[in-house]
């Protein structure tokens, strides 16, 4: 992990293995949709991440039908412009 990365903020959901790796962040911060939590403090969300996940299905779906293991860094790259 270089040292830019450990200024950013990692936002996730109640997920126990991602409080472990947000140790590692400037910011970790969590939503706890369980308890229908969807933002808190006004910053911490998961909206882009879960629009982004929206976005790569709805190409790898309707575009390729199929995403191999061995390209995935490629779609991964393709739908993140």
């Amino acid at each position: 992990m270089s040292a830019d990365s450990r200024k950013s903020f990692l936002m996730t959901d109640e997920a126990l293995t991602c409080t472990a790796i947000g140790r590692e962040f400037a910011g970790p911060g969590a939503v706890n949709h369980s308890a229908d939590e969807y933002i808190h403090t006004g910053f911490v969300h998961t909206n882009t991440i879960e629009n982004f996940f929206s976005i790569l299905k709805r190409g790898a779906y309707g575009v390729y039908h199929h995403v191999s293991e061995a390209h995935l860094s490629r779609y991964l790259i393709e739908f993140d412009r």
